[in-house]
């Protein structure tokens, strides 16, 4: 018992100290992710309805499409009508993708972009050549459609994903906008930005403190869970140290600041979260890398095809067309689709499972995840101090009489022991009593006269200090604080307060050692808490008291030795290694800076649900490499038909032979990605 006190009391002092050695950097925070988000998807969609209506006009005025429904629409001039609407169709719809192939050819990264601005500038150029007096068919019709699918996938898909991360803004939202300055005695309201170094602030019970700095007055229970992931706030006195952010029990308290603005911890952290996602972004998925070889295979081709066409006949008419329709049948719509509409059901299927994805290129990648990084606090735990045991001594008291006296003498304290009594005497539904003559034993409980008679609720110490025998073992003393109480001197019952252990974290553990993954825990909290918590759940490894900026740093450790690794969190501490790990999972009951940091979010924030993701992580993917298949795969057969590989023997695809594959393919795919589900 004395060596767990005395490690819960030390906790405290488990420093803050280091943090100013964090990572130095600007921690500006970026605004208007989201609104550029949505921005982005409502374009794509009115792009996408204006093209598909002046798609119309063009399908009725091509030839092919009139030569297969058997209707004719000409009056004169009305190619140039087709070229016009063909012309804006590719300037309007197809802007988009001509923008993306300049960013991705500077980036030097060619992906899906580049293959549709490639298909759809061959085809609008030949197509307009033919009007002009080149001679074959033109591809209008084709283009329109094209680009309609196009724009119609990068909906779906944008609008499937949720937007991008406001992480940094609602990291510097922590901080509270004004302070109290304490002037020549007078206590002025200013804004955050006109601390500096030295100056004395009053920070009001309840509220947050607005910047790192020392305690010089008061004492106050500190709470800093969404900081440091330790559940129960901690005692600050005198010098000691506090974090802008956190948040002040009841009491007031003077602080000379110390670190503001760009040297403040919290912007640190700021700082670690937007570099581990930078590095991140730059990972591509599947989509592009498919459409990346697609490019190289349709430039190929179709350069070749002109070359050698051109070598046997010299009619570079006929060449051009070879050329063209190699290249427009090469970009498939299928493919413009295959990877969307997967996305588009694999998002919606895994909300319905409590499976929020906001990165899909990291969701993709759970598949190869062999190592799982769990925070304690609030993810393996509940995340609140609660009552877990109630040992009775005096067999006249029951459960209720007991939490009903010491909810009396509890009510008037603002420890967090209280707090934990208090909430266990609205679930009992504990009628309040009296208590008189209220005082507080320094750092020993507190006491006072119910009925008469004297009670007290106290530490293990104060028994300790009287002589008192706690007759027999209580349980779960490891992670328990746990207090007393006495009436007349006489010890009636022990009440151990604790953060419970979730009873889903057992399952998920299991069913992840099942899969051969590793499991090892992050916390801020104790040593033996730690240790408890990990060999009761059978984890493979654990870190305590550590720093938000250490984990960030132990992530990268198990990544050195050649992990993937995802990292699963709810609090502002976990942010930066929710950044840094492959994938970072958090926890729907956690802060908002965690959802915004992580790639997928657990809303039912059960724990088991990593197992469930990292194997849906892998069916979808499965499903996207089918897609590409399919997409693809008539490509095995069309490009060398478009090619004119069998000319001689009279089989030579037309491009509306290419359409109609095409359209099976695209339809094929739509199929099979409906088929995917979350199964347990």
């Amino acid at each position: 018992m004395d060596k767990k006190k005395e490690n819960m009391s030390n906790h405290k002092n488990h420093g803050h100290e280091n943090h100013s050695n964090g990572h130095n950097g600007d921690g500006e925070e970026k605004h208007g992710h989201h609104n550029h988000h949505e921005m982005m998807i409502e374009d794509f969609k009115t792009r996408f309805f204006i093209s598909l209506i002046v798609t119309v006009p063009i399908l009725i005025l091509s030839p092919m499409i009139q030569s297969w429904f058997n209707f004719s629409v000409q009056f004169t001039g009305d190619k140039y009508v087709l070229l016009a609407l063909a012309t804006f169709i590719f300037f309007y719809g197809g802007w988009p993708f001509l923008k993306g192939l300049k960013e991705e050819l500077e980036k030097k990264e060619p992906g899906m972009m580049t293959l549709i601005a490639m298909a759809i500038t061959v085809s609008y150029l030949f197509s307009a050549a033919t009007v002009l007096g080149l001679e074959g068919n033109d591809f209008f019709w084709e283009l329109a459609t094209l680009i309609d699918i196009m724009l119609l996938g990068h909906w779906i898909e944008m609008r499937s994903i949720m937007s991008a991360s406001s992480a940094l803004e609602k990291l510097a939202k922590l901080m509270p906008s004004t302070a109290h300055l304490i002037e020549n005695g007078d206590v002025v309201e200013v804004n955050l930005s006109k601390l500096k170094p030295g100056d004395k602030i009053l920070v009001k019970p309840g509220e947050k403190i607005p910047a790192d700095g020392v305690i010089i007055k008061g004492a106050s229970y500190i709470n800093e869970s969404m900081l440091t992931g330790e559940s129960k706030p901690v005692e600050k006195t005198l010098n000691d140290k506090l974090i802008g952010g956190s948040i002040n029990g009841d009491s007031s308290l003077e602080l000379e600041v110390q670190g503001t603005g760009k040297d403040s911890y919290l912007s640190k952290v700021i700082t670690m979260v937007e570099r581990a996602q930078e590095s991140k972004s730059k990972t591509q998925n599947l989509a592009d890398r498919a459409a990346f070889w697609l490019t190289i295979i349709a430039l190929t081709v179709g350069i070749g095809t002109f070359v050698v066409w051109y070598l046997i006949n010299g009619d570079v008419a006929f060449a051009i067309t070879r050329m063209a329709t190699v290249m427009v049948i090469t970009c498939p719509h299928a493919l413009g689709l295959a990877m969307p509409l997967v996305v588009a059901v694999s998002t919606a299927e895994s909300a319905k499972n409590g499976l929020l994805i906001r990165n899909r290129t990291q969701f993709e990648n759970a598949r190869k995840v062999d190592t799982v990084v769990f925070d304690k606090t609030g993810t393996l735990t509940v995340g609140e101090f609660k009552v877990n045991f109630i040992e009775i001594f005096d067999q006249s008291f029951d459960e209720k009489k007991v939490i009903q006296y010491a909810s009396a003498l509890e009510r008037n304290s603002e420890h967090p022991i209280a707090t934990g009594i208090m909430q266990k005497a609205e679930e009992l539904d504990v009628k309040p009593v009296n208590a008189e003559e209220f005082t507080a034993i320094k750092g020993k409980g507190v006491q006072g006269i119910i009925d008469g008679k004297e009670v007290l609720v106290v530490s293990p110490g104060y028994l300790r200090e009287e002589g008192i025998d706690v007759p027999g073992n209580l349980p779960d003393t490891d992670i328990s604080t746990d207090v007393f109480l006495l009436i007349e001197k006489k010890l009636i019952a022990a009440i151990g307060l604790s953060d419970k252990i979730r009873e889903e974290s057992m399952e998920a553990i299991e069913s992840l050692h099942k899969q051969g993954i590793k499991t090892w825990m992050l916390t801020g909290d104790n040593e033996v808490t730690a240790k408890f918590v990990s060999e009761k759940l059978g984890l493979d490894g654990y870190y305590a008291e550590v720093l938000p900026d250490e984990k960030q740093e132990k992530i990268r450790e198990l990544q050195m030795q050649g992990r993937y690794v995802a990292m699963t969190g709810d609090g502002v501490n976990d942010a930066p290694a929710l950044a840094e790990a492959d994938v970072g999972i958090a926890i729907g009951s956690g802060t908002d800076i965690a959802a915004e940091t992580a790639d997928v979010i657990l809303v039912d924030s059960n724990p088991k649900d990593v197992a469930t993701l990292i194997n849906f992580g892998k069916k979808t993917y499965s499903k996207m490499i089918q897609n590409l298949i399919w997409a693809t795969g008539y490509n095995v057969i069309a490009i060398p038909l478009a090619a004119g590989v069998l000319y001689n023997f009279g089989i030579v695809i037309s491009p509306a032979v290419g359409a109609i594959l095409m359209s099976l393919s695209t339809i094929i795919v739509a199929i099979n990605a409906k088929l995917l589900k979350v199964e347990d």
